[in-house]
């Protein structure tokens, strides 16, 4: 199957790509960045999701995997919405798609983190229920992960620092993040298992929004 991944140079959108790479799939790929990953199946496009006339044509796509974004960037609204909206509207009309996952996050649920962020991920959900509902008739899924603490180089910030990360934990009832490769389990369920959850947003956080809710990061 062709699957479409976005921001897939680093961090959880490289994860997914390698693990859909391994499990024989074919993966393309978009990003600002420079590709990341060498495969005969994968193939880069580099351009900016919040440009909707510079992404390229595309046919067969399967899976759609929003995943790029920003986080306290300056145009969060640009690279985490407006960007997920642009892909998937550009190619939710392909007759091979079966399933469209957002990585949102549980910001969206909480409200937690900077404010344009919070207010996009929120967004995205919102977008999401609207997606669901114009594809439900095609039997295309439709679902946004929530993801809270993830073990990425974005988080290194919070992860390097032993005061701050002591702070996390105290309020993270299961007293972990999770991992890339958890994650792409939840990915892979969700756009290739799953056949009949649509619409629907998972809260996968460790309990450390739902249960607890704080925010930690350094300040400045």
């Amino acid at each position: 199957m062709k699957i479409l991944i976005t921001g897939p140079s680093r961090g959880i959108g490289r994860a997914a790509a390698l693990r859909f790479l391994e499990e024989g799939h074919e993966v393309v790929g978009i990003d600002v960045l420079e590709p990341s990953i060498d495969h005969p199946r994968y193939t880069h496009f580099r351009t900016d999701v919040r440009d909707a006339g510079a992404l390229p044509a595309l046919e067969g796509v399967g899976v759609i995997f929003a995943n790029a974004g920003r986080q306290n960037s300056g145009d969060d609204i640009g690279h985490d919405l407006v960007g997920a909206m642009n892909v998937v509207e550009k190619y939710m009309h392909d007759p091979a798609l079966r399933s469209v996952l957002f990585n949102a996050s549980a910001s969206a649920v909480s409200g937690q983190e900077f404010p344009e962020y919070a207010a996009a991920k929120a967004g995205l959900l919102g977008y999401m229920k609207n997606t669901a509902i114009r594809l439900a008739p095609r039997q295309v899924t439709v679902n946004a992960l929530c993801l809270g603490g993830v073990a990425t180089a974005s988080n290194a910030p919070v992860m390097d620092d032993p005061a701050l990360w002591e702070r996390i934990m105290d309020v993270t009832p299961m007293k972990k993040w999770m991992s890339e490769d958890e994650v792409c389990d939840w990915i892979e369920f969700l756009t290739l298992t799953n056949r009949s959850m649509s619409g629907q947003s998972l809260l996968i956080d460790n309990g450390e929004y739902d249960l607890r809710a704080t925010f930690v990061w350094p300040e400045g």
